[in-house]
This record gives C-alpha cells, structure tokens and sequence, in this order.
C-alpha cells in the first residue's frame, strides 16, 4: 500500500497547504476501492475510523477493569511485634497508587498514541524525515486530555457532589512534569538543535519518564528533600470501592448448560460505564466465565432496554448494542480478568488496542491521500480525538468509580506526560538510532515551525486551564462536580480552549497564518 503519511513543505514559507489534492491509488483492502467516487471513498474512511474509535472505547473499559484487579492484588506479609513477639499477619497492596495512575492507568490508556506512533516511526525507517502523524497525534492529543476530557469529567459528579484531589503535592509533581515534557520538547525543535532531533535528545527524552516515576513516588512517601511539604488528606484504601454483589434468584436464565443470575451493577464483560446488567455465573469457574463473554456479547436485548416504556429508547439502545456486537464478540477472546489478578486479559486489551490504532493510521492515511488534506490537521483533529478516547472513557470512570478526583485527573496530567517522555520519545529513539547508524545524522521534522506553535498555544491554553480547576478548588473545595451552573460553565470554557487550540494549530500548519 502507498505510503502518504509525509508530504514534502512548501520551499517559500515552510508550511504545507490544508489542501494537496492529487489522485490517490492506495487502498485499504482490494483495489477497486480505488474506482469509487472520492467524496464516497472519504464517506467510507470516516465511517471506518469512527467504528474503530467506537471499539477502542468497548476495549478500553475492559482494559479499566483488569487494571483495577492488578491494582488491587495484595500479599500477605507476616511480622513479629517486638513487645508481645507475636506473629502479626496483614496483607500489603503490591502497588503504589501513584505509580499505577502513571504506568498502569496513563500509559495503557495512552497506548493508542503510543502505538500509532510507533507504527508511523517504524513504517518510515530510513526516511530522513520523521512521519508526521506520530508527534502531530501527540500533541493534539495532550490539548483533547487537557481540555474536553476535563470538561467531562467536571460534570460526571451528581450535582452539589464534590470531588478533590487528595494528594496535592503529587498532582503539583505529575503537573510540573507535564508542562515541563512540552517545553522539553519545544527546546529540542527550537533552541538546543533546531528542526533536527539527534539520538541523545531521544534517549533524554525517554529517560525523563523515570524521572517522574521516581518524583512521584518520593512525594507520594514524602522523601526529605525530594519532596514538597504538603499534606495530604486521607485517601480510600481501596484505589477503587468495594461492589456488592446482588443475586436475584427469580432472575434465572439457563444458557449453554449453565445457570446465570442477572444483576443490576455489576459488569463482568466490557461496558463504557461498568454499570450494566449483565447476567453473570454463580460458580466461580474461570471457564463459565469465559462463556458467559460470549453469551454477554451476543445479547441484543437488556433488562435495562426491556425496561423502558419509550420505544424509541429501546430501539436505539438495542441498536447500538447492535453496533457494538461485533467489537463485543472480539473482545471476548480476551481471558476473564479474574485470571492472574488481570495481567492477562491487561495484556491483551492493550494488543487489541495496538492493532485497532494500526487500521487507524492506514485509514488516516487512506483519508489524506484522497481529499490532500494536511496529515497533520487529520493529526490534530480526528485522530487525536479518536485515539485519546480510551482517556476520555478511563478518566470518566474513575470520577464515577472513585472517591476522589486523584486517579480521573491524573490519568489526564500523567497521559500528557508519556505522551512525549514514551510516545514521541521511543519513535524518534528508533528513527534517530537508524539515521545515526545508517547515514551518520541527525532525524529531521517535518513542518517543525508549526508543531512548535502548536506547542506554544497548548502551553498557553493550558495555563488557563490550570488556572480554572485551581480557582475551583479555592472558592468551592474541589475540582470536580460541585454546583450544575459552575459545572456547566467549566465545561463550556474547556471546550472553547479546545477549539482555540485546534483552529490556531491547524491554521499555522496549513501556513495560513
């Protein structure tokens, strides 16, 4: 298939036009693809990439919930009191919390990003010039978690509820390494090597990752000298409450030689809300569970649907359990989660992720070769909105799932920061590493005078964001949920610094202003 991720800069103003039309002969699957009308053939790529968005969002829940088995695995540890000397026995959490919001929950919902990235790295191998899609994707996909994520998860408390940020001091350290990951980046196109990356700028780029794991965990135990002197206040045990389970037992339903009991909340397969009705096994079985995926996958038809009066309603509800059926059925190859506290069903929900993001760069590709529009405005737009999806899903769920507002806002700051430390980092390593091997020089951007404006108008835009969710949390002590009207206002105020990066980012790209 052709490759039409690069397009070459206009020689007078370094820019690239919006529009490069040129006939396209590359295809998705066969080649009469490439005999359809164009304005069809757009019609089609579209509609395939927001069916691929509408399945990282169903994999994305399923990925949230294995993540929360692998957050809560415990160990037994036993002591001896020096007093008594008596044995004490008590289970320890395996993991940190702050270091599972920026590994496990950052990185993995990050992982579309990551993996287009290093699919476009990859694809251009021996290129002088980096591809485009990977950092432009990066970028726009920082100002979609900073912004409209936000914007979502502000409004997601019931209203009056409150939600705050426990840990202040770890927020403070996974912010300043957000801001600083963009200035880093902005140094290394403008000032220290301009329009160039070399291989040690790359390798310094993914060693910054640790350094903030190492921050955030000496603020989370408040190390001397490596911390700042901030209290805390008290958080949940749990990184996620306790569910109870509630059998129905005139709820029965025979399936497959097996009988499952409906329930109201609790959700063994994938939802977008993890609030489903799903049927579930009595017997613990790790193989019943596993049938029940299917069975869950081919239901049309829930107790919720079934429940409502409007026929409308229910129609619509059935046809996008419709729509997701296919997803659904896939995704229920992935083994149950409660198999090795969910590091295998982890795994595979970020191999599923990773394959859907490389049909996703193919058609993006697809979809600038037909109409010539500026990959980097597909880059800044659809594609960075589609893939930052499972951020948009993960943060919604921890602000409904969870006590506090830690996990839901830090999932958007610390995806920010891999975002550049992992996703444009480990691309450009590849690329540097090859062109430092093969030809003895340095990787050279594409378009670098406009991924640097849009750097500088994130970082501008990002300053009013932060100031905002500061000053909510100085006149209504916190920064999610709280007054509808407050939270209505946010939303709006979030979403027009979204487009204001947008617009003035695709504008500077396209060279038209």
């Amino acid at each position: 298939m052709t490759s039409v991720g690069n397009y070459t800069t206009d020689g007078t103003n370094g820019h690239s036009n919006i529009f490069q039309h040129k006939k396209c002969d590359a295809y998705l699957l066969i080649h009469l693809e490439t005999f359809l009308g164009e304005g069809f053939r757009t019609f089609l790529y579209f509609l395939g990439l927001a069916y691929c968005f509408i399945g990282l969002s169903a994999i994305t829940a399923r990925f949230f919930r294995s993540m929360e088995n692998v957050v809560m695995h415990s160990r037994t540890v036993e002591t001896t009191d020096p007093l008594t000397n008596t044995k004490i026995v008590k289970n320890e959490k395996v993991w940190n919390y702050t270091i599972a919001d920026i590994t496990l929950l950052a990185f993995g919902t990050s992982f579309p990003q990551i993996s287009l990235a290093t699919i476009d790295a990859i694809r251009n191998i021996g290129d002088k010039y980096a591809g485009g899609l990977g950092p432009g994707t990066l970028v726009g996909s920082a100002a979609f978690d900073l912004f409209p994520i936000h914007a979502v998860c502000v409004m997601v408390p019931k209203a009056g509820e409150l939600k705050k940020i426990s840990d202040i001091g770890v927020w403070l350290v996974e912010l300043f390494w957000s801001f600083w990951a963009y200035i880093w980046l902005y140094i290394i196109l403008e000032v220290w090597t301009p329009k160039v990356i070399t291989l040690w700028e790359s390798i310094l780029t993914v060693l910054q990752f640790g350094l903030l794991l190492i921050h955030a965990y000496a603020q989370d135990k408040r190390w001397p000298y490596f911390s700042l002197p901030l209290e805390r206040a008290e958080r949940p045990e749990e990184w996620v409450p306790a569910e109870v389970a509630k059998y129905r037992p005139l709820d029965k339903v025979h399936v497959t030689g097996h009988f499952y009991q409906n329930l109201a909340d609790e959700d063994v397969t994938e939802s977008s809300t993890l609030h489903s009705d799903n049927i579930i096994p009595e017997e613990s079985d790790i193989l019943s569970i596993w049938k029940h995926q299917f069975v869950d996958a081919l239901m049309l038809e829930s107790a919720e649907s079934r429940k409502l009066n409007n026929i409308y309603l229910c129609l619509a509800r059935t046809s996008w359990r419709s729509l997701l059926l296919p997803w659904k059925l896939l995704f229920a190859f992935v083994p149950p989660y409660q198999i090795a506290h969910g590091w295998i069903a982890f795994i595979c929900s970020l191999i599923f992720i990773s394959g859907i993001a490389y049909v996703v760069t193919k058609l993006t590709d697809l979809i600038s070769c037909v109409t010539g529009i500026n990959p980097y405005v597909i880059a800044f737009t659809a594609l960075a909105s589609g893939t930052s999806w499972p951020d948009l899903v993960a943060s919604k769920i921890a602000a409904e799932r969870q006590l506090t507002a830690d996990s839901a806002i830090a999932n958007i700051t610390c995806s920010n920061s891999v975002n550049i430390y992992i996703g444009i980092g480990v691309p450009w390593f590849i690329d540097t590493l090859y062109n430092y091997i093969a030809y003895k020089e340095p990787l050279r951007i594409n378009n670098a005078d406009g991924l640097s404006f849009s750097l500088l108008v994130f970082f501008s835009t990002s300053v009013a964001c932060i100031g905002v969710l500061v000053l909510r949390r100085l006149t209504i002590g916190a920064e999610l949920g709280g007054p509808r009207l407050w939270a209505w206002v946010t939303c709006i105020y979030f979403m027009l610094l979204w487009l204001i990066f947008v617009v003035l980012s695709s504008l500077r790209v396209s060279g038209i202003i």
